[in-house]
């Protein structure tokens, strides 16, 4: 399957034999006429592709084998937006790992990993705090830590080979995080 465009390898493809030849099975009195065997070869140059396509169904279901052209729609099974600008490789890793990730959904853990997938960033370059917390105590009445108000703050080193466009990031948090939960993305260069 090829990188160079949109469904290069599946339309017509001059010279490309099919696998399944519809002369073998015509019935054997229009085996000898030539008008009927080059009738369904040219149905056979038309069908080919097709017989190719299904014949690679898996690569296509594949992440890392799938034609680029194919990676939205396949996206679009797991619940994916992709970032069209970001690199193709990206791409094909975020969608290979989105089960994982939503395994791990509505916690800092997995915004962070969604984060780093997304964006390229190196774990150790994202921070997140979150204004709330939660402990329990033998003493009835106890303040818990953290503030009453719920934010928040993820924070991101973009390194000088990684471009990080805070809009799409801001886009990406606003979906993975907790829906009544306010936030803000900083991203530092």
């Amino acid at each position: 399957m090829s990188e160079n465009g949109p469904a290069a390898g599946r339309g017509a493809v001059p010279g490309l034999a099919s696998p399944h030849s519809l002369a073998l099975a015509l019935p054997e009195l229009y085996l000898e006429d030539d008008f009927a065997r080059g009738l369904v070869a040219a149905f056979d140059e038309v069908l080919a592709p097709v017989h190719c396509s299904l014949d690679n169904l898996d690569a296509y279901v594949d992440p890392h084998l799938a034609p680029h052209d194919f990676l939205h729609w396949l996206a679009g099974w797991v619940g994916l937006e992709l970032d069209s600008s970001a690199p193709l490789d990206r791409q094909r890793v975020l969608i290979a790992k989105a089960v994982e990730l939503y395994r791990w959904r509505g916690t800092l853990q997995g915004l962070r990993q969604l984060i780093v997938r997304a964006t390229g960033a190196a774990v150790e370059d994202v921070e997140l705090e979150e204004s709330g917390g939660t402990s329990w105590s033998l003493e009835p009445d106890a303040t818990p830590p953290g503030s009453a108000e719920a934010h928040l703050l993820v924070r991101v080193r973009a390194r000088w080979d990684v471009e990080i466009d805070a809009t799409r990031l801001d886009a990406i948090v606003d979906a993975a995080k907790p829906a009544n939960m306010p936030h803000e993305v900083r991203v530092v260069q």
